[in-house]
């Protein structure tokens, strides 16, 4: 996703796309991505 870093914490503190917290960044599974996408774009 070519998305801003902003964008992407939005949708994490939105719920939209799921995050574990690591030290002080976040590590998203590429299934989420995959789902996110799927949700809202439907590749």
């Amino acid at each position: 996703m070519r998305v801003s870093n902003m964008t992407v914490y939005r949708l994490i503190r939105a719920g939209e796309l799921k995050a574990a917290r690591v030290g002080r960044g976040y590590r998203i599974r590429e299934s989420e991505v995959d789902a996110y996408l799927d949700r809202e774009v439907g590749l």
